[in-house]
Order: C-alpha cells, then sequence, then structure tokens
C-alpha cells in the first residue's frame, strides 16, 4: 500500500475477468488521481497463488482477502450482473456485508443500470423463454409483486441489486455510480469515496 494515499479495497467479479491484472492497473491508476490507494485482492494472494488449484488454494484467497479487508480504510464495489444472471458476484456480497461490519465507507458502480427485476425478467425471457407471473396477494411481508416460473418472488423492487446488498452500501454513506463505460462507472464511484474520505482526515 502506497504512502499518503488512502487504502481503498477493490471487488467485484474482476478477478475473474479476461486480463484481470491489466484491468486492476488501470483501475489503481484512477484511484491515483483521487489520493486513494486502489488495493485489489490479487495484492494479497502472493503466496497463495502459487499453490495448485483447489480447496486450499481457494480458501488461502478468502483468508487473504478477508486481511485486506481488514487494512483497508473502505471499499469499492462491481455489482455488474454475474455469468449472464440477474445476479451479481456472490462472493462480492459477501464482502460488501464483512465491510459493513466493520463500519467502513462503500460505494459500489455498475455498468447495468436496469432495475433488478426488468434484469430478472429479461433473464427469464430471454435465456429460459419463460415470462414472469403476477404474485397472489397475501397476508406474507412482499419486496415484490412478481414471481418467476418457479414461484420465487422478485423481490427488491424499485433497486439495481439485492435490497441488502444497495441497502448496506447506502448504509455506508455510499451509491450505485452507474455509467455504459466501466470505467466511467467506476470513476464516479472512486470520486465520491474520495471526497467522503478526504473530508474526514
Amino acid at each position: 500500500m502506497s504512502e499518503n494515499l488512502i487504502p481503498v479495497y477493490l471487488a467485484g467479479d474482476l478477478v475473474f475477468r479476461p486480463e484481470a491484472l491489466a484491468l486492476f492497473a488501470k483501475l489503481k491508476s484512477i484511484c491515483a488521481e483521487y489520493s486513494l490507494d486502489g488495493v485489489a485482492p490479487f495484492d494479497g494472494q502472493a503466496e497463495a497463488r502459487l499453490l495448485p488449484p483447489g480447496r486450499e488454494t481457494i480458501l488461502a484467497f478468502v483468508h487473504a482477502d478477508r486481511d485486506l479487508m481488514d487494512r483497508c480504510a473502505a471499499g469499492l464495489f462491481c455489482i455488474d450482473p454475474f455469468r449472464r444472471s440477474p445476479e451479481m458476484d456472490p462472493g462480492t456480497a459477501v464482502e460488501i456485508g464483512y465491510m459493513m461490519g466493520l463500519g467502513k465507507p462503500m460505494e459500489a458502480y455498475t455498468v447495468d443500470g436496469r432495475l433488478y427485476s426488468e434484469k430478472v425478467e429479461a433473464y427469464w425471457r430471454d435465456v429460459l423463454k419463460q415470462d414472469l407471473r403476477k404474485r397472489e396477494e397475501s397476508d406474507a411481508p412482499s419486496s415484490g409483486s412478481m414471481e418467476d416460473p418457479d414461484g420465487m418472488l422478485v423481490h427488491s423492487e424499485g433497486l439495481l441489486q439485492n435490497g441488502m446488498v444497495e441497502g448496506f452500501i447506502g448504509m455506508a454513506g455510499g451509491q450505485v455510480s452507474i455509467h455504459r463505460d466501466f470505467f466511467q462507472a467506476f470513476r464516479k464511484a472512486a470520486e465520491r469515496l474520495s471526497l467522503r474520505l478526504h473530508a474526514r482526515v
């Protein structure tokens, strides 16, 4: 981590994307423009990356990522849909919850500005060739009015992702920055986080 820059954890499905190292290098350069030190999960995985693929290696990654989150002042989270589904990367959702528990500031960003319910509807229609249906009214509390063909509620209406994800980001003082260009979305979130962090220094 660089001196005089505030360390922030860079999370999302980015570690699984092609050319991940080059991607993180670009994000780190943007962070530096805003006096932030972008810390990628790879930065704590040097020893673990020497191990063969498997359970022990993955758990070593998990421990390393947790240690990085402990050391960082805040987090920048990509909540883009993952693996062509409406959902974001579940590991990133766990990290958001962890940093919420630590009481650290967070911001999020995405290239997909559709509401969560719209993403679910498009997934069922385009991939599975089925339509959502209206959920029958009941006395049970509900966060949505539609259900999928499996009978599962299409929850979190009015939000971009699962309500716990976007809710925790908001409770941590952040919001979801949206732009169709990935780097512009990230830049907006980094700028917001920088202003918040440096106002506290």
